[in-house]
């Protein structure tokens, strides 16, 4: 027991001294509540360590890889590994040799490709946080906005990397995104000539790169710096409430008898993205990643250009009879301007779901929606799909949605109704210990508090 103690003592001294010559705390992040030592509450942390994650291995990647569509004899030997007798690309040739020849490449590659699936994934788990729980409410709707946009770029992210590996399914799939994208009336021409470069294959070879590896990077460093620094600004958001009076942010007095970053919530950090960095190698080396043929390989059939899972909803969306690519863009961009500015369309004070029935019904149709449609698109890509059909698996997401939603509320505003007319003439609340007393608050009140 003394032993603890004394290594206890000795810990904290030599961390005093450390922080002392540092001014570590002027530096390192804001304290944060106790209460918020809990997984749910660093979802944003878990997509930053992802990020971090990203950057490191596609650092290492980049020493070995040759953004080129160049064939020449050199790469004789790659096409032969596929099946030709004809050159591969160098690009390909350069991911066939990591995967191949570079110590530990195959799992370098492999942790890089699921480690961007895993970053979306928990960028999305991190989103619809936020939503179901309104933290995009006052004062943080700046915060949300930027966070949108960092959900954009990542998903960015993914599409210029799915093509550097220069296989045809890739390049299938990246053509198929370009044209929806160039389909655009007015904004579509205007971004051909940087989509596009000269026309050829490595003119797109060179812009998908040099996006994947600079330009969306650097956005997306400039956007974490911002979104950190609101954090910083308004702290973490209190828990989801009823009450509309409750304050969105924590005085100066409350944030100093918080749990200080620096060692607490740092190691907390930590520990957590050691653990997501060994469950990405775990997967990476139990199911590698195999490399599919390069891009103009005559010897094998064309694969069926599916793309990755976070845009196979709006892949199958273009197989509905009916829907141009210009049509499917513009319900994207819909989406997109809907949880854009949903802090600006949420008006209301409350924070809590069961208070805000619509933009309940709305999110949970929208997860639904997209959840349904990527299934539909994995598992029945280019199959066109008729009116009829579409509004026998489209529709019952939002009317069930609808019914359940309106249920549920309709009971929990009248239980909520009952307590506030009990505590309006100071009976106990359901639930109380027994003999609490409740004091009577003002009918005003009351009231006032029943029409927010």
């Amino acid at each position: 027991m003394g032993l603890g103690r004394w290594y206890n003592r000795t810990l904290n001294r030599i961390w005093g001294f450390v922080e002392d010559r540092t001014s570590m705390r002027r530096w390192a992040l804001r304290p944060q509540p106790e209460f918020t030592f809990k997984p749910s509450y660093w979802t944003g942390g878990f997509v930053a360590t992802a990020f971090l994650y990203q950057v490191v291995s596609g650092a290492l990647l980049l020493l070995y890889y040759q953004p080129s569509t160049a064939t020449n004899a050199t790469y004789t030997a790659c096409g032969q590994a596929a099946g030709s007798l004809s050159p591969a690309p160098a690009a390909w040739c350069s991911t066939y040799y990591i995967i191949h020849s570079v110590p530990m490449g195959s799992l370098l590659l492999s942790t890089h490709l699921y480690g961007s699936y895993a970053m979306i994934f928990l960028m999305l788990v991190h989103f619809w946080r936020g939503y179901y729980l309104g933290a995009y409410k006052a004062p943080r709707e700046f915060s949300w906005m930027v966070g949108t946009l960092l959900l954009l770029l990542t998903l960015g992210m993914g599409f210029t990397g799915y093509l550097l590996p220069y296989t045809q399914l890739a390049y299938n799939a990246t053509d198929v995104g370009i044209v929806l994208t160039l389909g655009l009336p007015t904004l579509g021409p205007l971004t051909a000539p940087f989509i596009l470069a000269d026309g050829t294959p490595q003119g797109l070879l060179s812009r998908m790169f040099d996006a994947h590896v600079l330009l969306i990077p650097l956005a997306i460093a400039a956007l974490l710096y911002a979104h950190v620094a609101l954090f910083e600004s308004h702290g973490i958001a209190p828990p989801a409430s009823s009450d509309p009076l409750q304050r969105r942010r924590f005085t100066d007095r409350e944030a100093k008898e918080h749990v200080p970053f620096m060692p607490h919530i740092f190691f907390y950090i930590t520990k957590w993205g050691l653990l997501y960095v060994g469950i990405l190698f775990g997967i990476a080396a139990l199911w590698p990643w195999t490399l599919s043929s390069y891009y103009g390989n005559t010897a094998v059939a064309a694969p069926v250009t599916v793309p990755d899972w976070y845009f196979l909803w709006l892949f199958k969306l273009v197989d509905f009879v009916g829907v141009t690519p210009v049509i499917a863009v513009v319900v994207g961009t819909a989406i997109v301007v809907y949880i854009l500015f949903l802090p600006f369309l949420d008006r209301s004070k409350r924070t809590h779901p069961r208070d805000r029935p619509l933009f309940l019904w709305a999110g949970t149709s929208l997860l639904e929606f997209f959840i349904v449609m990527s299934v539909w698109g994995g598992e029945t890509p280019g199959i066109q799909i008729f009116p009829m059909t579409v509004v026998q698996t489209i529709a019952p997401i939002f009317v069930v949605n609808a019914v359940a939603v309106g249920l549920f509320y309709w009971r929990y505003a009248r239980s909520y109704k009952r307590r506030l007319a009990d505590r309006a003439l100071g009976l106990p609340t359901p639930g109380a210990p027994p003999g609490a007393s409740v004091p009577a608050a003002p009918v005003g009140a009351a009231e006032a508090s029943a029409r927010e």
